[in-house]
């Protein structure tokens, strides 16, 4: 059974003990209002009991056509933005080889991923990437003309009916949409692609779960039946009649409301294992959407240990009191690395001699915990045994929960995002998209 921990000693000096105790009816409340309904957003609640509601004959479902790509493809392009890019990138990141893209030999597609950019050369160059390769894509869009998994799905589209033809390319594409309306859908419906449905009850960042997340990582070969039977166990970890004595997410998001209440405005989420940077970005995401609204809310950042000890270090360490960190362990390693013993020693290394490498980043993780600690950075400790589906599933689901409670002990929304419309309202309007001329005339003087 997967483990996950939580350690909130460290924050004592600048929030005692009593001070988030006397925070536990507020979280069990703000627990509570995600599954009584009675919190804002309530539309939106469908993530919190996704894991046990999946059925073992959608997974088979999502397998089946997984493989179907796989057979036919040597790439697979996932289309898609926010929440259906960042939670399957994150993932497969953290279970992948570093390095991957060295193997000569594949017994499955590399997958890609655009529409999370706009820039022409990105686009170029996936293009001239695939040009020798066999392809198939993965769209995921609910309405299918948000404007970068749009854009990008027209040029991929366009190449693979250009080599395939209209059937070939039916074949393979693949659509994650709304069930009933959008133009995805009709055009899905229209071309008679596999379709899955995004659920209407489950936001963008909170889909990982879903065929947005399920789906691009089975077709990497990614063992969704662990990820899921993860978040099943944390599930049960922080159901529904577990208290905030005994629930992880409660606690960790006491921590995070006392830091804040403290005059704390980032979190910075680190970890010293760099598999773990993409859940560090889809994490931010998650957090930066939910609460960041009404003048409220943590910024998000992120570091990557002991790489960013040598860049950020010097600031956390020395510079403005404004954040705390949380820090996600990883107990074990998968594989054995051991320094040996030099008879020259001109490295001055054989101190370390015999010992494996992951002890040493241990030891330099605890040690950095304890020095930024010293330096006025409280610290949150979140622990995993290891790198692997069932243990990020956990993870994965323990940041879903923890943040619907942190967004309801705010008074917000945490299930909306209105402010991410301010910029696609201004970039239609100087694109000159027909009933905007007006407001692209005033920012083109602006401008």
């Amino acid at each position: 059974m997967a483990k996950l921990s939580l350690s909130t000693d460290k924050i004592r000096e600048c929030v005692p003990q009593q001070e988030l105790e006397a925070l536990a009816p507020l979280m069990d409340a703000c627990h509570a209002k995600l599954y009584d309904g009675s919190g804002k957003g309530n539309d939106f609640l469908g993530w919190v009991s996704l894991p046990s509601s999946i059925k073992s004959w959608e997974l088979d479902d999502i397998a089946r056509t997984a493989q179907n790509l796989q057979s036919m493809a040597e790439v697979v392009i996932v289309i898609g933005i926010g929440g259906s890019y960042l939670g399957a990138k994150a993932v497969l990141e953290a279970l992948s080889d570093s390095f991957d893209s060295l193997k000569t030999v594949r017994t499955r597609p590399v997958v890609l991923f655009a529409g999370q950019n706009l820039s022409e050369d990105y686009m170029y160059e996936l293009l001239q990437a695939v040009k020798d390769r066999s392809i198939a894509t993965v769209v995921i869009s609910k309405s299918g003309t948000t404007t970068e998994p749009a854009v990008a799905f027209r040029i991929i589209k366009e190449e693979i009916e250009f080599r395939y033809g209209k059937e070939g390319a039916a074949q393979r594409i693949v659509a994650v949409t709304d069930a009933a309306k959008g133009a995805l859908r009709t055009l899905a419906d229209r071309e008679g692609y596999k379709t899955y449905v995004i659920p209407d009850n489950v936001g963008g960042r909170f889909s990982v779960l879903t065929p947005v997340g399920l789906l691009p990582l089975a077709v990497a070969g990614i063992d969704i039946r662990a990820l899921v039977k993860g978040a099943q166990e944390m599930e049960k970890m922080t159901g529904k009649d577990v208290k905030y004595a005994d629930n992880p997410a409660a606690q960790y998001a006491a921590a995070r409301y006392a830091l804040y209440q403290k005059g704390k405005k980032i979190e910075i989420l680190a970890s010293f294992e760099p598999k773990l940077q993409y859940i560090a970005e889809w994490w931010k995401q998650l957090y930066g959407e939910s609460e960041g609204k009404e003048n409220k809310g943590l910024f998000p950042a992120s570091v990557v240990f002991t790489s960013d000890l040598h860049s950020m270090g010097q600031y956390i360490q020395q510079g403005e009191r404004l954040f705390f960190e949380t820090v996600v362990s990883v107990a074990n390693a998968e594989h054995v690395v051991t320094l040996k013993h030099d008879e020259e020693n001109l490295d001055q290394l054989n101190f370390l001699a015999g010992k494996r490498i992951g002890e040493v980043n241990r030891m330099a993780e605890l040690g950095t915990m304890l020095a930024h600690v010293d330096g006025g950075v409280p610290n949150i400790k979140v622990e995993i045994e290891r790198i692997d589906a069932e243990h990020i599933g956990m993870l994965l689901y323990f940041f879903e929960m923890a943040c619907g409670i942190s967004g309801y002990a705010l008074d917000v929304n945490p299930f909306d995002q209105p402010g991410v419309e301010a910029y696609k309202k201004n970039m239609f309007a100087l694109l000159n998209k027909p009933g905007y001329e007006e407001e692209g005339e005033a920012l083109r003087r602006r401008l």
